[in-house]
């Protein structure tokens, strides 16, 4: 099993959580406070802000503080509080930081520097800055596809060694090599990808944080407590049931804020809603092949 011995440092079950938008396309703390409440109600122990499924690219830094701020008070202290602080730019992502530790932030995720493409020496300087800027706990974010820079993993050994680099957010599709790191280092290993939650957390990963769970949290939940009693063939079955609507959500052309917050408002939870341009809505089509699978899933 998992080894739970020592207190995973966010948490094990993780929501990479949307940004809702009102309408007018303005910030929506209210229903921010609400959907964070849910998430941690229905079991989730941390919720990631300001990631890619909450739509951080378009939101401005005055919001990113305002954000951590609400959810904070929302959560008060039931769970973890993360936030984005990736940018293109080592500067603004360390200004970010400063911001989030003064908003109450528990920890910061950061991917290396987008569009770019630094060399490795520059990708590690500027985790080590960010690591530097503030007291907070840093999970690194290995995410190639979207920042066309992976995190190697020799990079990632010498980064273990800063007290303050203490997790990864796994999104690199290379289960040999992050096998390979979590034998030689302490760090903290979270799949990003759905499909991966029991994969990872079998082989020693810490837990998950999951976009599929903004709108499921409590069947990602699962998996993991299944595995944690032993459940081993139940917790394959609890994942493989998570299929179907992760594949719609994930890998069906549409990003996964998209698809979030047309489930959410399709179902009537918090948190749907308008997406920010470039980003546009679902289709009636895409909502109600999303609504299937996610009654499918509820009665599985």
């Amino acid at each position: 099993m998992s080894d739970t011995s020592d207190t995973p440092p966010f948490g094990r079950a993780l929501c990479a959580m949307v940004t809702p938008f009102t309408p007018a396309g303005a910030l929506d703390l209210n229903a921010a406070r609400k959907l964070a409440d849910r998430l941690v109600t229905e079991g989730c122990e941390g919720l990631v802000l300001s990631g890619t499924s909450g739509e951080s690219p378009t939101t401005t830094d005055a919001e990113k503080a305002d954000l951590v701020r609400a959810v904070r008070e929302a959560v008060d202290g039931r769970a973890s509080v993360l936030t984005g602080v990736s940018t293109a730019d080592t500067r603004h992502t360390l200004r970010l930081a400063r911001e989030a530790e003064r908003a109450g932030a528990d920890g910061l995720l950061a991917t290396p520097p987008y569009y770019s493409r630094p060399p490795q020496a520059a990708v590690e300087a500027h985790f080590r800055a960010l690591a530097d800027a503030t007291d907070l706990p840093v999970m690194l974010y290995d995410i190639p596809a979207r920042t066309g820079t992976r995190i190697e993993p020799d990079t990632l050994l010498r980064l273990a060694e800063h007290p303050r680099v203490v997790a990864v957010k796994d999104c690199a599709y290379d289960l040999l090599s992050t096998q390979k790191v979590m034998a030689t280092t302490d760090l903290a290993y979270y799949t990003g990808c759905d499909e991966y939650v029991l994969a990872l957390y079998a082989l020693g990963g810490t837990g998950y944080v999951s976009t599929v769970a903004n709108v499921v949290p409590a069947a990602f939940r699962a998996i993991v407590d299944a595995y944690d009693k032993g459940e081993t063939s139940e917790a394959a079955r609890l994942q493989r049931r998570t299929v179907p609507l992760t594949d719609l959500m994930m890998n069906a052309g549409l990003p996964g804020a998209v698809t979030a917050k047309a489930l959410l408002s399709e179902v009537g939870l918090p948190g749907g809603g308008p997406v920010r341009a470039p980003l546009q809505p679902a289709d009636r089509d895409a909502v109600d092949g999303l609504r299937v699978a996610y009654e499918k899933l509820l009665s599985a």
